[in-house]
């Protein structure tokens, strides 16, 4: 037999040779791993196709429960009330430019009125000074006969049993304290005495006529210098509105007023000549 030859490698070569991983022979896998390892694999897709199912169905749900979205409404621009016919035939018997004396549009006020009811003479008046405008006094009210009591130990006594025989209750600040307590019984009805509305005053028994002939104060909105009163109902005599429009104008004065209209509860604006 020959002998091997033995190669010489130089110092360089034997580090490079060193360096080099060797490498093993792999094993060829066992039949029974490569099963359990596919089996394995089959599971974690059958679980991940179970999850993606569920994810899928809770996803529906929440769409369903979930609140329609609103759309955003356009802004429709409102049209102007249209008006009947029987309106219209009335504004066409009042010149909207023309100025009318008080007795003239207190008669057209009447004969311009639509309402199948007795209306009510109205007053819309434009003024220069907002505010309060004083306290006004008809001459010719149709809520006369009010019952107007001052408050005392009797009528704060009725007020403790529930009785309230009254329709207007004045009282002085000194009176207050004993009042106070019903706050909750009388605020509600309108009956609770305060300075704005004129019942709580000094001197309460002076008051007392000025109430039952229907006095109250005269105010303007909160934001525009307009008021709106009530004069009267279209069934009185025309003496009696055109003394209540006059004393309206009295209490305003005719140098703040700027504009003033009469008109039924059912019916055009007639302008009035100040």
């Amino acid at each position: 037999m020959g002998k091997k030859k033995i190669k010489v490698v130089g110092k360089e070569e034997a580090k490079e040779q060193k360096k080099r991983p060797a490498f093993k022979k792999q094993k060829p896998e066992e039949p029974v791993v490569a099963e359990k390892k596919e089996a394995i694999t089959e599971e974690k897709n059958a679980v991940e196709k179970v999850e993606a199912v569920k994810t899928e169905k809770n996803t529906d749900k929440k769409e369903e429960n979930a609140e329609p979205k609103e759309e955003k409404k356009e802004k429709v621009k409102k049209e102007p009330k249209s008006r009947g016919k029987k309106y219209l035939s009335a504004k066409k018997k009042v010149d909207p430019d023309l100025l009318y004396p008080v007795l003239k549009a207190i008669a057209l006020v009447k004969e311009t009125s639509i309402s199948s009811f007795v209306g009510t003479l109205e007053a819309h008046i434009q003024v220069k000074t907002a505010g309060d405008l004083g306290e006004l006094v008809l001459p010719h009210s149709k809520e006369e006969g009010k019952r107007v009591v001052t408050a005392n130990d009797e009528i704060i006594a009725e007020i403790k049993e529930g009785k309230i025989n009254f329709d207007v209750l004045l009282a002085s600040p000194k009176m207050m304290a004993k009042i106070v307590p019903f706050a909750r019984t009388l605020g509600p009805k309108g009956l609770m005495p305060n300075p704005k509305n004129g019942t709580l005053v000094e001197n309460p028994e002076e008051a007392v006529a000025k109430f039952s002939k229907g006095g109250f104060r005269i105010k303007t909105e909160k934001k525009a210098p307009v008021a709106h009163l009530r004069l009267g109902k279209l069934d009185q005599p025309d003496k009696e509105l055109i003394a209540n429009v006059e004393e309206l104008i009295k209490t305003i004065g005719v140098v703040n007023i700027e504009k003033m209209f009469l008109k039924a509860t059912m019916g055009p604006a007639v302008k009035v000549k100040i």
